[in-house]
């Protein structure tokens, strides 16, 4: 169902009434994994970091398991993502994946032998607020990110990150599956954001493989739909890779869309 927007409350009640509809399906209780954006802070428990701004500074778990009168495990959507794929996914068998998020935000996970790295600050894996990096001079100092910053990775490699760009060259106000799609046709201004999309992509991507060096990365999100990406990224990223050649696999998600809720599941032991 849609994110009730700006409404913490509505919020809490379409997540208890969506496991209530699951289970009155079933006719049995089940344990409940929940994918968030953001992430709960270590140092107060309360909900950090998170695009859906209206979850900030809120008690997510407490309150959630106070409604739903059980325990429940939490993590980052794009680490939950991560897991999914790990585990059974397009990374299955990968000792280190690096799972990314480009769709609304952006976002990355690191799952490591079969295990989500978190870190004592609760942010490993969150690539999509770190600068851009080697930035052209079109390019700084970036658009402004919800964060407070200019210049995020997320400000140009999310959904409304590509719209903003194509529509700040003079093109006309559309969504990236339209860019895509007209870009295919053969509109030399769409070809032309997407050409600028990837490149930036390999920079961003390039500055993971320098640090983690991840066996396998998988994208997910709506802009994991862009075909073109899985072969123009990484001919490009190696100019950007400090390697002599770059055998870093980039891959789309086995499990699409439902690859969130699945590693959310996966937070339990089967």
């Amino acid at each position: 169902m849609p994110a009730p927007r700006d409404d913490y409350q509505a919020t809490l009640r379409a997540i208890v009434e969506l496991v209530k509809e699951v289970e009155r399906e079933l006719g049995r209780c089940g344990s409940v994994g929940i994918g968030m954006p953001g992430a709960l802070s270590p140092a107060t428990r309360l909900v950090k970091n998170a695009n859906s701004t209206w979850l900030n500074g809120r008690a997510l778990d407490a309150d959630l398991q106070e409604l739903l009168g059980r325990p429940l495990r939490f993590a980052n959507d794009a680490n939950c993502f991560a897991l999914s794929e790990a585990k059974d996914g397009a990374a299955a068998g990968a000792h280190c994946v690096f799972g990314v998020i480009v769709g609304t935000g952006t976002g990355g996970g690191v799952v490591v032998l079969g295990r989500v790295l978190t870190g004592p600050n609760a942010v490993a894996g969150e690539w999509g607020h770190n600068a851009l990096p080697w930035p052209e001079d079109g390019e700084r100092p970036g658009p402004a990110c919800y964060c407070g910053r200019s210049g995020c990775i997320e400000t140009f490699l999310s959904g409304p990150g590509m719209a903003r760009d194509h529509e700040s060259r003079g093109g006309a106000r559309l969504l990236p599956a339209e860019i895509a799609r007209r870009a295919a046709q053969g509109d030399a201004a769409c070809e032309a954001t997407l050409v600028r999309y990837e490149e930036r992509m390999a920079r961003a991507l390039a500055s993971i493989i320098n640090v983690l060096d991840p066996d396998v990365i998988v994208l997910g999100g709506g802009l994991s739909n862009v075909g073109r990406v899985y072969a123009s990224v990484p001919r490009l990223w190696g100019r950007f890779v400090f390697s002599d050649r770059v055998f870093t696999p980039l891959v789309p998600p086995k499990h699409g869309d439902s690859s969130g809720v699945r590693g959310a599941a996966w937070l339990w032991p089967s």
